[in-house]
């Protein structure tokens, strides 16, 4: 082989890498106002009649008649005076009248619910935005916590983790002891339906502070910090979904014990399901250190495995899928999140299918990946319900604070 020649690299001072870190937070300034113009700001979509119709389960003549009754917002007329259009909020009126059969009754809190995987790039921020603008599509009431110091919820929000996140704007403070409640940290988002406690790499600190305050003070349980600091809000909102860092960490730990049920994205791959396996038994070998032993029990009402980014040309992932399949058996949901430019795109462009207002590529290709996620949030929809009908039923019998045996670790046989 001939010889290469070959340069050593100029030394890399830690200057060197701050003016690196300025250079990167400058780009990702400029790629949203590319992305986001004129505004920086993202917008919430735009539905004509026929797209409120299906959201509200109605036909469209049904629905030109309940807008003679003047009772719910009417829309407006696009510049064009050719047709009528509805803005989220307005939206989000008719769905909840359509819908309230549906919503969460009387007697029952937010599910709460953890997006987890010990592995990055399986959609797991993905899944937990396109999960709660969904649902909120549904007519839900959803607070999206992220605690992922990346902050790439937050950023998939419009808003850079970097230069528009500050430390009480995260779950830090509550983390420190300095809060006990999340509400200090709640904002309201561009998505009319959907609040968000946001992440930055700040909250970094979260994985000292908590282990320091376990060794500093009698009786903590740094598990539980999270789970009780959502108590306070947990009537005001349907569903709470948590986005969680991509390791097994203090934050995520957090997160599970807050947590009614669980989704796993995970995407048919040998590499994926590998990383998946030493997930659960990580987990498994935390709980039984952290509750088992201390005579503590923690209960979950719902863990589902979402078979994301899935490449139907790729014939091996047949192969996964089965062990999947052989592996967590009814926790694997029946839908599949196919692998398509859609994705790729709308990620490009710090969005989801949900986003979308009119895709420039294949009709079709846009419809897979939109049903495919309509499907998921479906399902998600009828785990939720399910829930809150133990919940409701519990509340009946005045078994406070015990509705679901969810809702935090608790002594065994004790209330919570």
């Amino acid at each position: 082989m001939d010889r290469i020649a070959f340069k050593s690299p100029a030394p890399i001072s830690l200057a060197d890498i701050a003016d690196q870190a300025e250079r990167a937070v400058a780009m990702m300034a400029q790629i949203r106002t590319a992305m986001l113009a004129p505004t920086a700001r993202k917008l919430p979509p735009i539905f004509n009649l026929s797209q409120l119709a299906a959201l509200c389960g109605i036909e469209k003549g049904s629905l030109s008649h309940r807008l003679s009754k003047s009772d719910l917002p009417a829309g407006k007329l696009n510049e064009s005076g050719s047709r009528r259009e509805f803005s989220l909020e307005e939206a989000r009126a008719w769905i909840r009248e359509y819908r309230k059969e549906w919503l969460r009754p009387a007697g029952a809190e937010a599910v709460t619910i953890s997006i987890g995987n010990f592995k990055g790039g399986v959609s797991k921020t993905t899944t937990a935005v396109t999960l709660a603008q969904g649902l909120s599509l549904l007519g839900h009431r959803v607070l999206v916590i992220d605690t992922d110091p990346q902050g790439s919820l937050t950023t998939l929000f419009g808003i850079l983790p970097d230069t528009e996140v500050e430390e009480g704007d995260t779950i830090l403070p509550l983390a420190m002891g300095t809060e006990t409640s999340i509400r200090y940290a709640i904002r309201p988002t561009y998505w009319t339906g959907i609040d968000l406690v946001a992440a930055a790499p700040v909250l970094f600190g979260a994985e000292f502070a908590l282990p320091a305050r376990q060794t500093q003070e009698p009786g903590f349980e740094f598990w539980r910090v999270l789970d009780l600091g959502i108590d306070d809000v947990r009537d005001e909102y349907d569903v709470i979904i948590i986005d969680t860092p991509p390791a097994l960490s203090y934050t995520t730990i957090n997160a599970f014990m807050a947590s009614n049920g669980i989704i796993m994205p995970l995407p048919p791959n040998a590499l994926d399901f590998a990383s998946a396996s030493q997930f659960w038994s990580l987990f498994s070998d935390l709980t039984a250190e952290l509750l088992t032993n201390r005579g503590l029990t923690k209960e979950f009402d719902f863990i589902h495995i979402l078979l994301a980014r899935v490449d139907s040309t790729d014939a091996a992932s047949n192969i996964v899928r089965q062990w999947i399949g052989q592996t967590y058996a009814e926790k694997v949901l029946p839908v599949e999140i196919p692998k398509t430019a859609v994705t790729g795109v709308t990620a490009a462009e710090f969005g989801t299918v949900y986003d979308v207002a009119k895709y420039d590529g294949s009709a079709r290709t846009f419809k897979r990946a939109r049903d495919a996620y309509d499907s998921f949030v479906g399902h998600i929809d009828g785990s939720i319900r399910s829930v809150w009908a133990k919940q409701a039923v519990a509340a009946g019998q005045g078994r406070a604070g015990v509705l679901n045996g969810s809702t935090g670790a608790s002594k065994q046989g004790a209330k919570r």
